[in-house]
C-alpha cells in the first residue's frame, strides 16, 4: 500500500513541477502561445492555474496520508527491554550491564584500590630548578 502511494505521489510531484514550468511567467517564458478559444492566454492561464491547484492538493493529500501510514506502521521499541532477563531486578543499572571501561579494572561495586601513579622523573641535575618540560 505504502509503496504504491509513494509511486503515485512521485507522478503527481513530477506533473506538478511540469505544470509550473509551463505557465507563463511575467515575462513570457515557456507559455507563449497564440490562437483563441479554449488554449487563449486567459483560457490557458485558468486551466494550468486549476491544474496547478488540484495538483498541490493532490501532493498534500499524499503527503499526509504518508506519514500518517508512516507513524502507525512503525513499531516502537523501548531500550529497556533490550536488558537481559538476568539482569532484572538485581540493583544493577543499564549502565552495569555493559561491563567495564577498556583498561579499567573490574571492580564489581567496591571502590578500586589506590594504584601507584608514575613519578615524575628526577631532574638530570638535582640543584636544577624545574622547568616543567
Amino acid at each position: 500500500m505504502q509503496t504504491v502511494l509513494i509511486v503515485i505521489h512521485l507522478m503527481i510531484v513530477l506533473a506538478l513541477v511540469g505544470v509550473v514550468l509551463i505557465q507563463r511567467s511575467e515575462g513570457g517564458g515557456l507559455g507563449i502561445g497564440g490562437g483563441s478559444g479554449f488554449m487563449s492566454a486567459r483560457g490557458t492561464a485558468n486551466a494550468l492555474t486549476r491544474t496547478t491547484a488540484i495538483l498541490a492538493t493532490l501532493f498534500f493529500i499524499t503527503s499526509l496520508t504518508l506519514s500518517i501510514l508512516g507513524r502507525y506502521e512503525s513499531r516502537p521499541t523501548d531500550i529497556l527491554d533490550r536488558i537481559p532477563a538476568t539482569q532484572q531486578g538485581q540493583g544493577n543499572g543499564i549502565l552495569d550491564s555493559l561491563g567495564p571501561a577498556p583498561g579499567a579494572p573490574a571492580t564489581n561495586g567496591a571502590a578500586a584500590p589506590a594504584t601507584n601513579a608514575p613519578a615524575a622523573p628526577a631532574p638530570a641535575d638535582p640543584t636544577a630548578v624545574p622547568t616543567g618540560r
